[in-house]
Order: structure tokens, then C-alpha cells, then sequence
């Protein structure tokens, strides 16, 4: 809801679902990461326990979905900078970045803070280094 208000605020914009269900895993998969995670891993080691990498996923598809819609560069709402390195190594320019943050509370807490320190989560805001 905040990236689709922030695009509405800026009067254009594109929104590109991907099929990238549990960092890429697909959605049995993500089942079978969140019964893991109820028992204390995080979104990465459930991953890895599960045989797969931290994160899956890959935004060559992304980059093509772009380009086929003649954009070539974005500024883009992540908080994710493999998004940000993915698109540019696939040919798109990444102008700027915008953050999208929630507000931390005891059900999300953990699970930022993974992304945060695991995958460097561009999140500073929210925690310290």
C-alpha cells in the first residue's frame, strides 16, 4: 500500500508483480520456510535449511518488463539493493531510490532486523549498524 500511494502521489509509475514467492523459492516452499522460522530461524536460514540460497530471486525478468515498456531508467521504491544492482546490471538505469518503511512492531521486528543485518537492507532508519 505505501509504493502504490507513493506512486499515485507522483502521477505515474509502474508496478511489476513477479512470481518470487518466498525470496524465490515458490509459495509450498515459503510454507514449509515459515514452519521452520516458528521455530526460531530467520527468513535466510529457514532458506538454507530448506537446501535453497539466502534469496533466490533475480530481476533479469524485471530489467525486460522495463525495457519492454520503454522504460529505461526508474527511480525506484526498495529497501533491497540487490533490486538495485540486478536492474543495472541488466541494463536499466537506477536514477534514485526511495525507501519504503513501516513502522517495527514485535510481529515484523525480527524479520527486518534479519533483512537488515543479513542482507544489508537499506533500513538504517529503522536500526543501527
Amino acid at each position: 500500500v505505501i509504493s502504490l500511494k507513493k506512486i499515485a502521489s507522483h502521477r505515474n509509475g509502474v508496478l511489476l508483480y513477479m512470481r518470487q514467492e518466498g525470496r524465490g523459492i515458490g509459495l509450498t516452499n515459503k510454507i514449509r520456510a515459515y514452519q521452520l522460522q516458528d521455530f526460531g530461524y530467520d527468513t535466510f536460514e529457514a532458506n538454507k535449511a530448506l537446501g535453497f540460497e539466502e534469496d533466490e530471486r533475480d530481476y533479469r525478468v524485471a530489467a525486460h518488463m522495463l525495457m519492454a515498456l520503454n522504460v529505461h531508467s526508474v527511480k525506484l521504491l526498495t529497501n533491497n539493493p540487490a533490486k538495485i544492482n540486478d536492474l543495472t546490471r541488466y541494463g536499466v538505469e537506477v536514477t534514485g531510490r526511495e525507501p519504503i518503511l513501516g513502522t517495527p512492531n514485535k510481529y515484523n521486528r525480527r524479520y527486518l532486523k534479519s533483512k537488515y543485518e543479513k542482507s544489508c537492507h537499506l533500513l538504517d532508519d529503522l536500526f543501527e549498524r
